[in-house]
């Protein structure tokens, strides 16, 4: 009898030990995170934010850069439907198998560097799935860290505001350069060659290659000819981010051309590739990184390299969306059918440039819009200040980024006469 009450209150010793040791351990551990703050907003996001908690039924939101039709739905290609029906009960549900994941970097890179390019057949470069564009920034930012640790990254000013939040979380140092002229709303082609003439010789340039993002302003072919010249001379690293190929003219090749004077000119390049606005595949994720390399010995350092990278970060990537871009274009009929959607897009929204610079002008607007229809892409750098956006969000509903960033893959025809009113 002594012995069980013994054991009885060794028992309760112990749960009572227990529970002082939980509660001292979850007192101590409520502090944890009480130095977080919230994190800045996103410039692009917080449009989206601000368009949502407003209850006006007028409301208009030009921020995010995904295109939709007339009616401001979000569109399927039907390629991308015919490409579903066609891998329908073909999927795998373990991670992407190595045929799969080949195809679409090798079909990927015939996009942009040609489908007969040498490079392509003598496997001189190194490529692998990414999560989008944004992922494939984000590994060759890393890449370039670990390989290069002291060197920099040159952006355009301005440029998509996360490549700046891209090379800083890889703790790669960010130096700018000039590209865009406020006065003119074009090219500051004179300023940009100065830059990178005066930059370090062998520093990192990210460069968009179409429809720059965020101002529509491209070189012509010559100047980008003049551009590869001088990168040769300072003998600069090109790194593209291709996220609007076939969105500035509606030709995938000629969309490419930037790119194709580098290769020509004996560059070694980078580029990250995105499939979500051109296929309509936003939440997919799909994207591509490839380097170039010098011969196809180092293209399988550099791919192990990468892949190592992934590993780590990732390990692998969804397979749908994967095996359907893989699909569309690796089919004849699919691939010619994405190309002809491609461009009705690209063609569209070069009519709503033309209809909104019409409007504008037919209202008696005092000022210039040719910058209208002389960008291009999906983005119109407008030329409106902060306290501009600002009055058009209070007085008329309308969004767009402070930096007067408009989105044309979300502008439809009956928004026309109210935006160049507001505008006038």
């Amino acid at each position: 009898m002594q012995g069980r009450r013994m054991m009885t209150m060794m028992i309760k010793s112990i749960h009572s030990t227990a529970r002082r040791r939980f509660v001292s351990t979850s007192a101590a551990a409520i502090g944890w995170w009480d130095h977080v703050g919230r994190a800045p907003k996103d410039p692009i996001m917080s449009v989206t934010e601000a368009f949502l908690s407003d209850t006006s039924p007028d409301k208009i939101n030009l921020g995010v850069g995904a295109y939709r039709d007339d009616d401001g739905r979000p569109v399927v290609l039907q390629c991308v439907r015919d490409g579903e029906a066609k891998i329908a009960g073909t999927e795998f549900l373990e991670s992407v198998s190595a045929s799969v994941s080949s195809n679409l970097v090798e079909e990927s890179v015939k996009l942009i560097y040609g489908k007969d390019a040498d490079l392509v057949k003598e496997g001189r470069f190194a490529g692998v799935q990414a999560l989008s564009g944004t992922g494939a920034c984000r590994l060759f930012a890393e890449f370039q860290k670990r390989f290069y640790p002291q060197s920099n990254i040159y952006l355009s000013v301005p440029t998509w505001s996360n490549h700046h939040n891209i090379w800083r979380d890889a703790q790669v140092p960010q130096r700018t350069f000039r590209y865009y002229h406020p006065d003119s709303k074009g090219l500051h082609f004179t300023a940009l060659m100065d830059d990178i003439k005066n930059a370090p010789d062998c520093s990192f340039f990210l460069l968009h290659p179409c429809a720059h993002n965020p101002t529509g302003v491209d070189p012509t072919e010559e100047q980008w000819r003049e551009i590869s010249n001088l990168f040769r001379v300072k003998n600069h690293f090109p790194f593209f981010d291709m996220a609007y190929q076939g969105f500035a003219s509606g030709d995938l090749d000629k969309d490419a051309k930037a790119i194709r004077i580098f290769l020509e000119d004996g560059h070694l390049i980078g580029c990250a590739q995105s499939f979500a606005k051109n296929m309509g595949l936003y939440g997919h994720r799909v994207g591509c990184l490839s380097v170039l390399c010098v011969d196809a010995k180092q293209a399988v350092a550099i791919k192990s390299q990468l892949q190592h990278i992934t590993r780590a970060m990732y390990s692998s990537p969804p397979v749908h969306g994967i095996l359907l871009v893989s699909t569309i274009l690796s089919d004849p009929h699919l691939k010619e059918l994405w190309e002809k959607e491609l461009k009705a897009m690209a063609n569209r929204i070069q009519r709503m440039r033309s209809s909104l610079r019409e409007s504008l002008e037919k209202l008696g607007s005092h000022l210039n819009w040719d910058h209208i229809t002389n960008q291009v892409g999906m983005f119109c750098f407008s030329g409106l200040s902060p306290d501009q956006v600002n009055r058009l969000v209070k007085e008329f509903h309308i969004y767009m980024t402070c930096d007067g960033r408009i989105s044309y893959g979300r502008c439809d025809y009956k928004e026309f006469e109210l935006r160049g009113k507001c505008n006038t």
